[in-house]
């Protein structure tokens, strides 16, 4: 009953019979027809005919659930006969924020295709609960990402170290007294905002103006962690969903922004604000390469990953 499983599938991800017929370059009444063959193998309809759009029954709910299960089984078989027919060759589907995506993975990627020129890679961005969501399905192979990840059937591997840093436009007269805890972009990338005795409290940023990412994003979780600290309410511009977003907003002037010194360490034009080091373990986390707990991970995936974190 999941010999044509893909009809079904095609179906159920179109969300109609024209479209799915379209995908699968097949008519449509071919296309009704065999999904009727496999609704009488089930003795139960799999699709609600009468709601638009179709919708799955509960019997239905089941077989695709199944299905995407033996669909994603086919997947791992595949790539594992690849890998030994062709140690060489391989895709990655790998995901990232805007930001890993623009600035990190491009760079990644080039070095690790110096060594190994034909494996192939697909970039998905996205936020970072569909990121997960979408490596838990199936979808990808990797997900880098900064947050902490809850969900016990995806694992982790450390990829680097990172530090949360104020952006504070240099307008702001908070500026004015701190000048041996400010920084400038080449200090940041000198790694000269490490030291303890460099770093300072979040409280003496308190009445300033604060550009912040949203409560979703693990930049914005810690930030709102820090001011409940201490004790802060923030006096908050934007709430916004990206975090380099918000360092270009905080660097127009408008107010104080949390940005990762990874971030600082890829751009290559000075910008109009000064970086402060938090005192404060919440602006301290790792950056991780995400897979899905078993699951077959590609040769390439695995020589991915192993490469960018055995440095």
């Amino acid at each position: 009953m999941f010999r044509n499983k893909e009809y079904i599938l095609a179906v159920y991800r179109e969300g109609g019979f024209t479209k799915a017929a379209e995908k699968l370059f097949v008519s449509q009444p071919s296309l009704s027809a065999s999904i009727k063959r496999i609704e009488d193998k089930v003795s139960a309809p799999i699709f609600d005919r009468s709601t638009n759009p179709i919708s799955l029954t509960e019997v239905g709910r089941e077989y695709v659930k199944y299905a995407m299960e033996i669909e994603e089984k086919e997947k791992d078989f595949s790539r594992y006969v690849s890998d030994h027919t062709n140690l060489v060759k391989g895709k990655i589907r790998i995901g990232g924020s805007s930001f890993f995506s623009s600035s990190v993975l491009p760079k990644l990627i080039y070095q690790f295709n110096e060594k190994h020129p034909q494996i192939k890679f697909e970039i998905f961005e996205d936020s970072s609960k569909n990121l997960l969501s979408k490596l838990s399905s199936g979808e990808l192979d990797i997900v880098i990402d900064n947050t902490l990840n809850e969900d016990e059937n995806i694992i982790s591997e450390v990829f680097a170290s990172e530090s949360l840093l104020l952006a504070v436009p240099k307008h702001l007269a908070v500026n004015q007294g701190l000048e041996q805890f400010r920084f400038t972009e080449s200090d940041i990338k000198a790694n000269k905002h490490v030291e303890d005795s460099v770093k300072v409290k979040l409280s003496v940023f308190k009445d300033q103006p604060f550009i912040l990412l949203n409560h979703e994003n693990d930049t914005g979780k810690r930030a709102e962690k820090l001011f409940k600290k201490y004790g802060i309410t923030p006096n908050v511009i934007f709430h916004l969903d990206q975090q380099v977003t918000a360092f270009n907003v905080s660097c127009t002037g408008m107010g104080i922004s949390f940005v990762s010194d990874t971030l600082i360490k890829s751009i290559n034009s000075a910008r109009d604000v000064y970086y402060y080091s938090l005192s404060d373990t919440q602006a301290e986390r790792n950056i991780y390469f995400y897979q899905k707990r078993n699951h077959y991970l590609s040769l390439a995936s695995r020589k991915f990953i192993e490469y960018n974190t055995k440095k």
